[in-house]
Order: C-alpha cells, then structure tokens, then sequence
C-alpha cells in the first residue's frame, strides 16, 4: 500500500503532550532536548505541566507541536521505519508543514523550531487583539463558504482561511467582517456557524506583516530537497524544489490551507493510507470526510508507534 505521512497544525496541542514518548524512548527524549536548546527556552517543561493557556500561545504550541511530531518520527526511523523508503510524500497542515519538510530531511530540527517561534510570534503581533478574528462555517462548500466571506467583507479583509473538509471551512479576516460572515452563512444554510477562540486571523492578508517576518528568517536558513515530495498547503500538489519550498512557505502565512484538496491529491496519486505523526487525530478524522477508500492512522503514544513498526517494518 502506498502511504504518505502527515503533521498536525494548531490546536493540537495538550499539557502532556509527548511526556509518554520522552519517558519511553531515549531518542525522542534527545529531540524535545534538542528543541529546548535551539530555543533556549524549557519548553518542555511547559508542554508537560503547564499552565495550558501558556502553553497555548501561539509561540509556544507551534514549536511544541513540531517537536512532538519529530520526537514521534526519530522513534519510527530508529525502529527501521525510512521516510525515504516508506512514504511516498509527506503534508502537514498549516504549521504541520514546517514538521513534514523537517521529517523528509529538508530543515534540521533546531532550524525548524526556531523558525517556528518566530512565525509564531510574528502571526501573533500582526494585528492587534481584538481587531481579527476567525469563524467556523459547517455545513457549506468551500466554494459557498468563499462567496459568503467575500459579500462580507465589505471593503474590509474576509477570506476562506483553511478548507479542512467537505462542509468545515474556517473563514478569517476582521472581526467585524467575520460576524458578518457568520450572520451570512445562517442564512444561507451553513448547519452551525460560530466564532472560534483563536488569538489572531491566520492565514488572511491581515497576517502580511507576519509573511513579510518570515520571508526574512527563511532565507537565513539552508532548505533541502526533500527526500519525499511535500504537499504544499497553497498548492495542494506536490513541490520539491526548495527555492519554491522557501516561496510557497511564505505565501502560506496569508493563503489558505487547502487541506481537503491535499488529501485529495494524495488519493489522486494512489496513496491508501495517511499516518499522522504528532499529537492528536485531527486530521485523521479529517480523512474520513474528504475521500473514501483511505485510511487514516495516528501516530503519537508508544502504543501506536509500536503498531506502526508492526505493520511496516
């Protein structure tokens, strides 16, 4: 079976998160050091006890998420487990796609984790709280979703943020726009309609200061081909070439992330089974409503690495 392995976004994280794994594992324990190190920050101390909201913090749950999933990958590559070999692609959703580019050889760990608490810090201080948001619209189509958040925009910013599934897309923009558009979409249909408790509108043109940032730190960084190509999340379609990686991780920060199209594309391209690296089943529960036929795996506890070993080594 042809497989592919994707990395989990924003809202993922729980205090806990990676504890069994480091307890379990030497290597994966050396990762989350590894990460703590290039961020001269104990971040897993915060990770593992706390306070939630801290934890929470965008500049915080980007790295730590991150971190999660490779801790997760070096257990499965020790095990005999090869990106390389076994995966024909890898995808990760929204900051996931710094974890997958990590995973398939193209960032080191300690670049990945510093350019995440910059994106994060940068996503944060590009507009100041309270004046954006970000709502769920369930129930309507991406399409049907976009034209809601362009009549009601407005002459303000409004736009489809992530397009996770048939009928779950998250608009962002301003927040006045946003109610709008969540008045809008009752109205024309959408099942539920609802604001989310987000600290700023990701992935909108609000977020331009933040791209700009990371336009900056990206080139300071050496990117590699990847050793499996990435589907990329403004494209939903497979790039290898880093200079284009460096370009399209840049336009992410304020393009949508066309999650049900990349999963789209991978069934396209004969993949059958998506494992989830990292912590929680977001996404694994997203394949379930995108395509038919695929199955979806997650990977985050040493019970499921050790499944996982079975069923490919």
């Amino acid at each position: 079976m042809t497989i592919a392995f994707t990395f989990p976004g924003q809202g993922s994280q729980a205090v806990g998160m990676g504890k069994a794994l480091a307890d379990a594992y030497p290597t994966a324990a050396e990762v989350f050091a590894e990460v703590d190190d290039a961020l001269g920050q104990k971040l897993t101390q915060l990770m593992w006890e706390g306070p939630e909201a801290e934890l929470t913090l965008t500049e915080n749950a980007q790295p730590a998420l991150m971190a999660v999933s490779l801790a997760a990958m070096r257990v499965l590559e020790e095990k005999g487990i090869s990106v390389a070999r076994d995966a024909a692609f890898v995808a990760g959703h929204s900051l996931g796609e710094y974890s997958a580019l990590a995973a398939a050889g193209s960032l080191s760990i300690a670049d990945t984790a510093r350019l995440l608490k910059i994106r994060g810090r940068a996503m944060q201080a590009a507009v100041p709280v309270g004046q954006g948001a970000m709502a769920a619209l369930l129930g309507l189509s991406f399409a049907d979703a976009a034209a809601v958040a362009a009549e009601a925009a407005q002459g303000e910013v409004c736009q489809a943020a992530n397009d996770n599934a048939d009928g779950q897309v998250v608009v962002s923009g301003a927040k006045a726009a946003i109610e709008r558009a969540v008045d809008l979409a009752k109205s024309r249909g959408a099942k539920r309609a609802m604001m989310l408790n987000v600290s700023a509108p990701f992935h909108c043109a609000l977020m331009r200061p933040a791209a700009d940032a990371m336009a900056e730190a990206l080139a300071a960084v050496e990117i590699r081909r990847p050793v499996v190509p990435l589907v990329a999340n403004v494209l939903a379609a497979s790039i290898s070439d880093p200079a284009e990686i460096r370009r399209r991780l840049v336009e992410q920060v304020t393009g949508t992330v066309r999650w049900r199209e990349s999963v789209q594309y991978l069934a396209a391209h004969g993949v059958g089974r998506l494992y989830e690296i990292g912590s929680g089943k977001v996404l694994t529960g997203l394949v379930k409503r995108i395509v038919d036929g695929v199955e979806g795996v997650a990977v985050g506890t040493p019970d499921d690495v050790e499944k996982m070993v079975v069923a490919l080594v």
